[in-house]
């Protein structure tokens, strides 16, 4: 028997019209409790208006909920993110929270964070296919000498997003054209996607490629590879702090040598497995920021690609930085303004308009933070005492 035919008729509209009034997603659940004999009464007591998914979601039966801690003080000198700041971490990992706080007091005391984004911008790499190597190659000619008519027809699709430039890769009898974009607040994917294949139809109409792809792989979308620490793909930013040697004993417990012998040898070990990057766990405080603040989760893919950095000073400090070449953070569009997640961009000061670099500077000083708290965790051999403590290590 189909899917489709063991369905209860009268809420078979339900399903395929996308309802999104409380009446719609309360029967579409209660069809899915019906089917799996599973009740869903904590998925059913959702924050978020149903009707504010739209868009955001299809076939909604509720919401689900992250445990929610807050990290801090972490003193931010940023150009955009000046101040002291508390930072929503949404995360089940225990010791996370703990070990970021550790971080972020650490460097608050040792005077802040400098953080600063370097470049901003995102990228869209369709491909053309023409009949071979020479049509190829004199196919990207005619479309590098082409760029105003492209941009033209790129912007008339959006109020918000630039066109930056294009660059032209023939490969074989194929061209990959990379888009640059200028995305203002949002993280813009779908906007620079609109924006593209409108370019790209015109493209085709005038210079004659057999078809195109919107996508051939070559932005690393929500994938890590070696491409992403060029930047390009969403913001550039580099944060980094000096510590002193006596405030690293007495906050992290560990002496700057063995702090700096411990990512040292953790390079080593990157290396043989052929990381792209270098850090300790971007991924974490990464994960658990986009999830408090409404981010697209998938974009910690190439988000977490960047490198840790570590110098031992002529006078016994340490300086510490991070720099993340491709992350992707918005501050209005996709999840930004759902319920809890706008009030966790609100406790940043970065929920809307104009917030999304001062986002994407709090964000790299939280990730440095985090990368001294863990560096400093396994050098002093107190990162298995510390999960025990706050983790659930235990059966």
């Amino acid at each position: 028997m189909s899917v489709e035919s063991d369905r209860p008729v009268e809420l078979v509209p339900r399903l395929h019209d996308q309802g999104y009034s409380a009446e719609d997603v309360a029967a579409r659940r209660a069809w899915i409790e019906a089917r799996t004999g599973v009740a869903l009464p904590l998925v059913g007591r959702c924050a978020i208006s149903t009707e504010q998914m739209r868009g955001n979601i299809e076939n909604p039966i509720g919401a689900v909920q992250m445990p929610l801690g807050i990290a801090g003080p972490l003193a931010v000198n940023g150009e955009h993110a000046r101040g002291t700041f508390y930072v929503p971490l949404a995360t089940t990992e225990g010791a996370l929270v703990r070990s970021y706080e550790r971080g972020m007091v650490t460097l608050t005391r040792a005077g802040g964070v400098s953080v600063r984004v370097v470049r901003d911008e995102n990228r869209i790499a369709p491909v053309f296919v023409l009949d071979g190597v020479e049509e190829a190659v004199a196919f990207a000619d005619r479309v590098a000498q082409d760029v105003e008519a492209i941009r033209a027809e790129a912007e008339s699709t959006t109020h918000h997003g630039r066109l930056l430039g294009i660059a032209c890769r023939p490969a074989g009898r194929t061209v990959i054209v990379e888009f640059r974009y200028h995305t203002a607040d949002a993280q813009g994917m779908n906007m620079i996607s609109k924006a593209t294949d409108r370019a790209c139809r015109g493209i085709l109409e005038r210079w004659g490629a057999r078809h195109f792809y919107l996508f051939s792989g070559l932005s690393s979308e929500k994938r890590a590879s070696g491409a992403l620490l060029g930047g390009g793909k969403g913001k550039t930013v580099t944060a980094g702090a000096r510590i002193s040697a006596a405030l690293l004993e007495s906050h992290l417990h560990v002496g700057a040598a063995r702090l700096v012998d411990e990512w040292h040898r953790s390079v080593v070990g990157h290396l043989h497995a052929h990381s792209v990057g270098f850090n300790a766990h971007y991924a974490n405080g990464l994960a658990a920021l986009f999830v408090a603040c409404g981010q697209d989760v998938a974009n910690v893919a190439n988000a977490a690609v960047g490198v840790t950095d570590y110098d031992v000073l002529d006078d016994g400090d340490v300086y510490v930085s991070v720099t993340l070449p491709s992350m992707t953070v918005a501050t209005v569009g996709g999840g930004t303004g759902l319920g809890t997640s706008r009030e966790c961009l609100a406790l940043l000061g970065c929920s809307g308009t104009g917030h999304a670099r001062r986002f994407a500077e709090i964000a790299a000083a939280t990730l440095l933070a985090g990368e001294i708290s863990m560096a400093a965790a396994i050098a002093s051999g107190e990162f298995a005492a510390a999960h025990e403590q706050y983790g659930r290590n235990r059966p």
